[in-house]
Order: structure tokens, then sequence, then C-alpha cells
């Protein structure tokens, strides 16, 4: 017996930093990797799909690798399914936190846990961003906003090795209505 999975891939590196992909041409590329109902939410690189792979991992690299030589440059992909990204939400991983016009909070997906030795919460040197909790697969960032903008910076220490994108809390809502629309 085989059992579909839909699957969200929060996608890095589309459409920033001069890498424009028009989202029919990124779905056309899932399509192309033979993934099922294929849809897509605003430019960022949030793909929808359905699949009968059994195996996250190769799934993953399959994606990265099409992807990559499609478009030229590397796009780290981190799956998640419909019901872990829900499982996420309901945790209420910024519970009790205030949210100002300058505070935004963020939600991290991470391709590799966090190291066991990172401690948490962290603030960051210059108190710009805080992450105050994680997961094997996130990380919760309440970003402070400097001068109303976001501050970039690194946000587990040089230790950390995975790839890494992130959404605003109120998207990554907003990307799982859109995905359980299907």
């Amino acid at each position: 017996m085989t059992t579909t999975t839909t699957y969200i891939a929060f996608l890095r590196a589309i459409n920033v930093g001069g890498r424009t992909v028009r989202m029919e041409r990124l779905r056309a590329l899932f399509a192309e990797l033979g993934l099922g109902g294929v849809r897509s939410y605003i430019q960022s690189g949030n793909v929808f799909f359905s699949t009968d792979e059994p195996d996250r991992a190769a799934l993953t690299r399959r994606i990265e690798e099409h992807l990559e030589r499609s478009l030229g440059y590397p796009v780290p992909t981190l799956l998640r399914t419909v019901d872990e990204v829900a499982a996420l939400l309901a945790a209420e991983p910024f519970k009790g936190v205030e949210v100002t016009p300058d505070v935004r909070l963020v939600v991290a997906f991470l391709s590799e846990p966090l190291p066991a030795d990172l401690a948490l919460p962290r603030l960051s040197p210059k108190g710009d961003h805080e992450v105050v909790g994680a997961d094997p697969g996130a990380a919760y960032v309440v970003v402070h906003l400097r001068d109303g903008r976001w501050v970039t910076g690194e946000l587990f220490g040089k230790a950390y090795r995975g790839a890494v994108t992130s959404r605003f809390l109120h998207t990554t809502e907003k990307i799982l209505a859109a995905a359980r629309k299907g």
C-alpha cells in the first residue's frame, strides 16, 4: 500500500538577491519531477505538492538537484508535511511574547537540528533577535526591528552548518491555510 503525502516545500533563495523565478516556472519545475497537485503561495518560494515517495531525504535531494540544474544556483529545500506545520503552529511557540510595532515573530525552518549545546533562549550580541525555542525542524525567533528594519545576522552561531529559510509567523499561518485548501 502506498501513502500519498502532501508537502510544503519552503525554498531558500527564491526571488531574493536578484534571483527572480516566476511562480509558473517554479510550479513547472516541480511538476517535471512527477509531483502531483503542484501549487505555490506568494512569490517567496512556497510550493505545495503530493507524492507517494517514502524517502523524504531522497526527495529533497532530487528537488534540490533539479532546481540547481534548471535555475543555475543552489536552492536549499526544506520539506514539511501539512500536519507537521499544523503541529508546529498548534504548539504556540511564541506564547507569551508581546508583539509591538517593532517586534516580528519568525519561524526559521531548519535542515538539521540546532547543535545540542546551543543554549536557548539565545539573544544576539546586538539584541536585535532572540531565538526563544527550537525543535528538530524549526527555531522560533523574535526579531526586534532597528529603525523599522530587520537587520539579519547569524542566528545560531558558527557551529550550525545546516540550511535555514525563514517565514514570518503570520505568513506561515497563511501558507498552512493555503496548503489545506488543496
